[in-house]
């Protein structure tokens, strides 16, 4: 009941304060304090249903690379990646942290209150977004079993904290740069 009420307040507060910013023409405020206000709401809002479903998503994910490769198994309902090598079992947890969604929502953040795009825009672009930090997350976690099933449990730390992190905010600076750099060529593909 706490947490609903927070919610809710904060809403208030929230919608009050772009009301004010909008009227007097602050755009960059607005945008701030717009991108930031949603991204926290949502992350409130998000738990602990939103975290399970982007969870149990992108565990799925990675079980079709684990497929596909027969390097590892996933029980997507659990949010575990099973890696066996070497007569050893390494589970791996896709917990809130692993789950995308506070990439997503940021990005959602700051997409909504993005000046370049028209609301359809924005609205494409989040589910393009939404779509991007997935695969990037399937990609970083799928390169986490691979070398955990070569190397061992001993590379976990390696593979999960530096190299899957790069391959994960490369491809988020790639998505950036592109939506929030080349607004001109976006919207020029985007066009109807």
């Amino acid at each position: 009941m706490l947490i609903k009420t927070i919610i809710i307040f904060s809403l208030i507060i929230w919608v009050y304060g772009l009301s004010v910013l909008k009227r007097a023409k602050t755009d960059a405020f607005y945008f701030l304090f717009g991108s930031i206000g949603l991204f926290i709401i949502l992350i409130m809002v998000s738990k602990p249903y939103g975290v399970w479903l982007f969870s149990s998503i992108v565990t799925w994910g990675v079980g079709l690379i684990g497929k596909l490769t027969g390097l590892f198994t996933t029980l997507y309902s659990s949010h575990i990646i099973q890696v066996i090598a070497n007569h050893r079992t390494s589970i791996l947890l896709v917990d809130y942290e692993c789950s995308g969604i506070i990439e997503t929502t940021a990005f959602w953040g700051l997409i909504a209150f993005y000046p370049v795009y028209n609301g359809q825009k924005r609205f494409i672009l989040g589910i393009i977004g939404m779509f991007w930090i997935f695969m990037a997350n399937v990609i970083r976690l799928s390169v986490v079993a691979v070398i955990v099933y070569y190397f061992g449990d001993g590379s976990f730390y390696l593979a999960h904290s530096i190299i899957g992190r790069l391959i994960f905010y490369i491809l988020a600076i790639i998505l950036y740069y592109l939506v929030f750099t080349k607004g001109q060529l976006v919207n020029r593909l985007l066009i109807h």
